[in-house]
């Protein structure tokens, strides 16, 4: 849970540059790849990573220059077909989320809102369950994009190729 402001604007904007990079590393022409039938592709899952930005801020009376989505935070406009529409609409939302924190003090991190019904948050454990979320479907992405022939991007370390162009020992498997 966050107790102070900063922290979150330096962690968000750390978790906003490791999201675009996996977003700006999808080609339109495998975006269409999902783990298996039935489940979000990489265009959908980058999407709701979009819609996420809107969707739970608003939970916590922040409004989000983003896509209106619905009670259930699905967007209520169709599904951009370019990565790079995505990836910049992901950018406007974040921009404009911690844009929005700039009323906020430190003690709102503390206030506590009902969330989606049936739970009870404090903000500052809000945002920092919104940055998880990010970083879940951000994982999720990196496993979809190895089965779609793409390397996913460093963050929190390596990527396997990333060891030999270090020129160190690739790690074993």
């Amino acid at each position: 849970m966050y107790r102070r402001l900063d922290d979150f604007r330096t962690q968000f904007q750390e978790e906003v540059e490791d999201t675009l990079k996996v977003l700006r590393a999808i080609p339109d022409a495998q975006a269409g790849q999902a783990v298996t039938a039935g489940h979000r592709d990489l265009r959908r899952m980058a999407w709701h990573l979009v819609e996420s930005l809107v969707s739970l801020p608003a939970q916590i009376g922040l409004m989000v220059d983003g896509p209106a989505v619905n009670e259930q935070g699905t967007a209520q406009e169709p599904l951009p077909e370019s990565m790079a529409e995505i990836a910049d609409r992901y950018a406007r939302a974040a921009a404009s989320l911690l844009g929005g924190l700039a009323t906020w003090t430190d003690a709102d991190l503390l206030k506590e809102d009902p969330m989606y019904g049936h739970m009870v948050w404090a903000k500052g454990y809000s945002l920092r369950a919104l940055e998880m979320h990010q970083a879940h479907h951000r994982g999720q992405m990196t496993v979809v994009m190895r089965q779609a022939g793409l390397k996913p991007p460093a963050f929190y370390g390596p990527a396997l190729e990333d060891w030999a162009e270090m020129g160190a020992p690739v790690p074993a498997v």
